[in-house]
């Protein structure tokens, strides 16, 4: 009788380590216990949110809009330098230099639509191709560009400039003569002349733009490498039109200065259209 008695209990026993054995089993296949479970799941997650978000973060950059900013003076008075803009790049189709590393390699410009004079572009500065530089359209494919004694010419005809109130170049108020100039197609933008009208770039020859290619020139006219010095811009170089500020500081904050953020921020050039 104490054997079966002890029979039973070791039956009992061995088929409760089975149960408890099969519970286990079942807790790791659901992924444990609760809480562990619910936190891999949130970190999985987490995890395929980031990496979604960085794929569409990635191809908004390609094919629609692009972020640069501004190192130079050479646009003043349109764009400073602290100005962080959107390029939009379907706006004159795409080419190799629309995607990053200029892969894939290939010629030409898909789904092009033209570029209007006036347009402030970003292109790939000829020959190197390496570099972006960001200007405004002044001549188109068979236009004639000239400067003389500071005005531009198109075509044989003196484009129209008014003389408005000067430009503070610096914080130390210094200044410059400033125009707002109107291109053929009535379009108008502000122009710097900062040595007046005698500056190296203001007597030029004639410029004949040749098909497939544009002439460029930098608002402030007397501080500008461009196509009086780089010559004509190929199509295919042009990454695409800027479109709105969406930043602007004035750089008297270093980047580990961030007490005085709030004080560098140009708030009044915030979300404007580029013009």
């Amino acid at each position: 009788m104490t054997s079966n008695n002890n029979t039973d209990k070791t039956d009992r026993v061995e088929a409760g380590e089975i149960q408890e054995t099969e519970a286990v089993k079942k807790k790791a296949a659901d992924g444990g216990d609760e809480p562990s479970g619910l936190r891999a799941w949130l970190w999985n997650d987490t995890v395929q949110t980031v990496f979604y978000a960085f794929l569409i973060a990635i191809a908004v950059r390609i094919v629609a809009f692009e972020p640069f900013n501004i190192p130079s003076g050479s646009m003043k008075p349109t764009l400073l330098v602290g100005d962080y803009l959107f390029v939009s790049k379907y706006t004159y189709g795409y080419s190799r230099y629309s995607f990053p590393f200029g892969f894939p390699p290939f010629s030409g410009r898909i789904w092009e639509s033209p570029v209007e004079r006036g347009d402030v572009a970003v292109f790939r500065k000829p020959p190197e191709n390496e570099i972006d530089y960001i200007k405004r359209i002044i001549g188109l494919p068979g236009d004639r560009i000239q400067v003389l004694d500071g005005i531009l010419h198109i075509n044989g005809e003196a484009v129209e400039r008014e003389r408005i109130e000067d430009f503070v170049v610096d914080a130390y108020g210094r200044k410059a003569v400033q125009y707002i100039e109107t291109l053929p197609n009535g379009r108008t933008h502000r122009i710097l002349e900062t040595a007046g009208d005698e500056g190296r770039s203001d007597n030029t020859d004639e410029f004949t733009v040749p098909a497939g290619h544009y002439f460029a020139m930098g608002d402030n006219r007397d501080n500008s490498a461009d196509s009086r010095v780089i010559g004509f811009i190929p199509a295919e170089n042009m990454v695409g039109r800027a479109e709105i500020l969406f930043f602007s500081t004035d750089g008297s904050a270093a980047l580990w200065e961030f007490w005085k953020w709030p004080f560098a921020v140009r708030y009044s050039r915030l979300f404007d259209g580029v013009e």
